[in-house]
């Protein structure tokens, strides 16, 4: 039980503050109120564009998968991290991928996304976001570039001196220099 004497200093310290004991109450969110994930996603999608939908749908339908039955308020900045790194380990392989780093972007983009949602509501405050308690991952350096005079020269010869039809191949050759070819590394 609360020592009496610290129960009237407190109340002391609200009066001055112009507070209440209803008000500390009523700004306190129920946590029966507070839906959890599978009970606000659809909201969240039903509100959400088709290109929103399509970029983060699968994000949303994992979050779902892991912490469907976790309200909302919940749901840790570590939870997040720990699926981001999930979806960039898993992440479908390419010739021109980055390591699944933008799967891992994409995690956090949909998480965002859907708790601003969340906060746009009342659902929780804006502070409580454990989304964007976490930095997003750094771009890399894009791979593709202009080719180099040299090697536009060079193909260029080739294309003029081999081939069976040299002036189609100097026209088409012509079109992708215009159209700003480029060379991909990866």
């Amino acid at each position: 039980m609360a020592d009496r004497g610290h129960i009237a200093q407190a109340r002391q310290a609200l009066a001055q503050l112009g507070v209440t004991i209803a008000d500390l109450q009523a700004a306190e969110p129920t946590p029966a109120l507070t839906p959890t994930l599978a009970e606000y996603l659809p909201h969240v999608i039903a509100a959400a564009g088709p290109g929103v939908r399509r970029t983060y749908g699968n994000y949303w339908h994992r979050m779902i998968a892991l912490w469907g039955d976790r309200r909302l308020d919940t749901i840790a900045a570590t939870d997040i991290e720990a699926l981001q790194r999930e979806a960039a380990a898993t992440a479908v392989s390419r010739r021109n991928g980055r390591g699944g780093r933008h799967a891992g972007e994409h995690v956090i983009a949909a998480a965002r996304a859907f708790f601003v949602r969340a906060i746009a509501d009342g659902l929780i405050p804006a502070a409580a976001s454990p989304a964007h308690q976490i930095a997003k991952p750094r771009r890399l350096p894009n791979t593709h570039r202009a080719m180099t005079p040299r090697e536009l020269n060079g193909i260029n010869q080739v294309a003029r001196t081999s081939g069976n039809d040299a002036i189609l191949d100097a026209l088409l050759l012509c079109l992708h220099t215009e159209t700003a070819c480029r060379v991909l590394f990866s």
